[in-house]
């Protein structure tokens, strides 16, 4: 798949709520960066790794925000990179603009995902 298709297909996931298909789109050992990581478990250092821990913190995400959605503004494409931006949209949470910069690795996989609010 291009990577434009991975974008849509990543937030297609987000859209469905759905963790393991989501997960499938990275590599076994890639790594996830996020300022909520950082907030809601300040022993990762806002950082996770791995497909195991991936589908933690997003299965988690999902069950408690059920509402959460995410409205694409923009979808970047680079050689090896893609940069999503959309508004986070959660009940009980301001409205965000966010970035979100997927790494992409020879593979088709995300190999690195950093998230950046605005």
């Amino acid at each position: 798949m291009t990577a434009t298709e991975l974008a849509r297909k990543w937030m297609d996931c987000f859209e469905k709520k759905d963790a393991r298909t989501l997960v499938a789109l990275y590599a076994e050992g890639a790594r996830h960066t996020s300022p909520k990581l950082r907030a809601l478990r300040p022993e990762s250092g806002g950082s996770i790794t791995g497909r195991a821990e991936l589908h933690k913190w997003w299965a988690a995400a999902f069950a408690r925000l059920p509402d959460l959605r995410y409205v694409e503004r923009s979808i970047t494409v680079g050689d090896s990179r893609v940069v999503l931006e959309y508004l986070r949209f959660a009940m009980g949470d301001p409205d965000m603009p966010v970035a979100e910069v997927l790494e992409i690795g020879q593979d088709g996989l995300i190999t690195a995902s950093r998230v950046y609010h605005g």
